[in-house]
């Protein structure tokens, strides 16, 4: 488990990926306690640098993310964490996953439906 966190300011990002459909549903960072609970849990857990704490995805909103399988890139300072999602979607604005937008014509538009109400969970 010999990331290198302090190439990076000791925080490495850390993609989100759906096992079963490979798509990506989030990107955070891990510090080196994040991901220690990350792997000791098998719930994905992000060091928020706006809240500046630990949080594990879903404490509020109960949209866990179940650690599957976790990779790391050649130079050991970014991680894939392919898990499952538990819930209708992972991302804050009510979508299945936080790449919901899709630059067209040089503008960003919103390209899927939302899967759940995020006033009612938050």
């Amino acid at each position: 488990m010999d990331l290198d966190f302090a190439k990076t300011g000791g925080m490495i990002p850390a993609i989100a990926q759906d096992y079963k459909t490979g798509r990506v549903l989030m990107v955070g960072f891990m510090n080196e306690e994040a991901f220690r609970k990350t792997v000791e849990t098998g719930f994905t857990t992000f060091y928020s640098r706006s809240r500046n704490k630990l949080w594990m995805k879903g404490e509020s909103s109960g949209h866990r993310l179940v650690v599957k399988s976790i990779q790391t890139d050649c130079d050991k300072d970014c991680v894939l964490v392919q898990v499952e999602a538990l819930g209708p979607g992972v991302c804050h604005e009510g979508y299945q996953s936080c790449f919901f937008r899709t630059l067209r014509d040089g503008q960003w538009s919103v390209t899927e439906d939302k899967t759940y109400d995020p006033n009612q969970v938050y």
